[in-house]
């Protein structure tokens, strides 16, 4: 790739919660022409999700919490249901996060979590690449109510609920974020539950 990519600049445009950049870079195209081209990249670092299942009882964990993001696209979306998810802090292994995020966020200790999915959900314009997991999870293993951190400005509502009412919520577009959809469909092509 190196040999089609020549002068990269990097402009900061903005870091307030993450770092906004514009890049000017020269691309070599298969018919041999150069041109300049500039991108915006927004760079917010990696992040981790996880589908928590029950195969005894058929069901699976969600949250349910706002994001300004999606609601400033459709004022509809601005609660939306995913699975427990999270950004991994520096140098931390993805599953030390994903362990932590859903002690956090839904209130259950898992000792370990099995990566499934590595992917890009937006690569045109964010550099953060999402390690995704599904673990086993049973009533045993609640130790909180979760509900996210206080300090990180989360209200996050748990929601356990069957398997197929999820497939359902995807069928009927009331689940809309794609890392959820992603392990949902895992979950069903690989008989999960």
């Amino acid at each position: 790739m190196e040999d089609k990519l020549r002068n990269i600049t990097y402009t900061e445009l903005s870091s307030e919660w993450a770092t906004l950049n514009r890049i000017d870079y020269d691309y070599k195209f298969n018919d041999g022409s150069w041109k300049r081209l500039s991108r915006e990249s927004y760079d917010r670092g990696n992040g981790t999700g996880i589908l928590l299942y029950n195969k005894e009882k058929g069901t699976i964990i969600l949250t349910k919490q706002f994001r300004m993001p999606a609601f400033d696209n459709n004022k509809k979306d601005g609660m939306s249901v995913e699975v427990c998810a999270g950004a991994i802090d520096k140098n931390e292994a993805p599953e030390v996060c994903i362990i932590r995020e859903v002690e956090e966020e839904v209130g259950y200790k898992i000792e370990s979590a099995k990566k499934v999915i590595e992917c890009y959900t937006s690569p045109g314009a964010v550099t953060e690449k999402m390690f995704l997991f599904v673990a086993e999870y049973n009533d045993a293993m609640k130790i909180n109510d979760g509900g996210g951190l206080e300090i990180e400005n989360e209200e996050i509502e748990v929601l356990e609920i069957p398997f197929s009412k999820a497939l359902s919520m995807v069928d009927h577009f009331e689940i809309i974020d794609a890392k959820t959809i992603l392990l949902l469909q895992y979950a069903q092509i690989n008989k999960l539950l």
